[in-house]
């Protein structure tokens, strides 16, 4: 009788493996997707009104960055060392058909760091991959002209599966003065490589999902670096907005993780990577 049970629980999880193989390759064919022409209207519409605040409180020391002047002054938790991260994603995603927008925001201190000190470290793209580890497995500057330059990175999501991306950015760099900086980073292109992993680098087998093969993890990335120098350190500040897909029904097992806790979890890291690496 015993061992009849144990057959049967064997045989149970049996199935319930290869449901979960099944499923995981249902998925994999339903969420390959393009983003909509509408989506990415939208999305460039809602970045155009970002750029816009971000200009207009990069136009005066007084709210330079923002969330640490006022009255109230700056968060207590930035000096006793901890970040802060807002939420700032419209309620309904964007309300993008087959498409969500997702724009976060972090801030830390870094006691006894300098603006030059960390527009250095921005510009040093061939040492993200030791600075970012393990996230960013590769970057480089591709090109390079005073304050402007175009970037390249490949970067490594685990979340329930794996997931990586190559991605090229427009770089800007500006500055209000020496103690209040800022950069901007708007994605050109992001692909989705091979069953999301680099095994085969440098081989034949590596290539980048088709239009018709990637699951839309990722579309567009425009990160938003403000930083100002005062109170004996550096108020360091980012903001990311990001267009991924949505959650197809049924899926969002598999693909939630993603397009929902990616998003903040990676600006989080980023954030207190590039902190780490200032207190260095």
């Amino acid at each position: 009788m015993v061992r009849g049970m144990k057959r049967v629980r064997s045989s149970r999880k049996r199935c319930w493996a290869v449901g979960m193989l099944l499923a995981v390759g249902a998925a994999q064919v339903v969420v390959a997707v393009e983003p909509t022409a509408a989506a990415v209207a939208g999305f460039q519409g809602y970045v155009g009104k970002v750029e816009a605040r971000l200009a207009q409180e990069h136009e005066t020391a007084a709210g330079f960055v923002a969330g640490v002047h006022g009255d109230a002054g700056p968060d207590a938790r930035l000096r006793r060392g901890e970040p802060v991260i807002e939420k700032l994603s419209p309620a309904d995603g964007g309300g993008l058909a087959g498409a969500m927008l997702h724009d976060w925001r972090g801030t830390a201190f870094v006691p006894g760091a300098k603006a030059a000190e960390f527009e250095r470290m921005l510009r040093e793209f061939n040492e993200y991959p030791r600075r970012f580890a393990p996230q960013v497995l590769q970057a480089r500057v591709v090109t390079a002209e005073g304050d402007r330059m175009q970037a390249w990175m490949r970067v490594r999501q685990k979340h329930v599966i794996t997931v990586t991306l190559d991605s090229t950015y427009d770089v800007v760099f500006g500055q209000l003065d020496a103690a209040h900086r800022f950069s901007i980073s708007r994605s050109t292109r992001i692909d989705e490589m091979r069953d999301g992993e680099v095994a085969g680098a440098g081989t034949r087998e590596e290539h980048a999902l088709s239009a018709g093969e990637n699951h839309g993890f990722l579309w567009r990335l425009n990160t938003y670096w403000s930083w100002e120098e005062r109170d004996g350190g550096l108020y360091v500040q980012i903001e990311s907005v990001s267009l991924t897909r949505s959650i197809p029904t049924g899926l969002g097992w598999a693909v939630g993780p993603f397009v929902e806790s990616v998003p903040r979890e990676s600006l989080e890291f980023t954030l207190r990577a590039a902190c780490a690496a200032l207190r260095k």
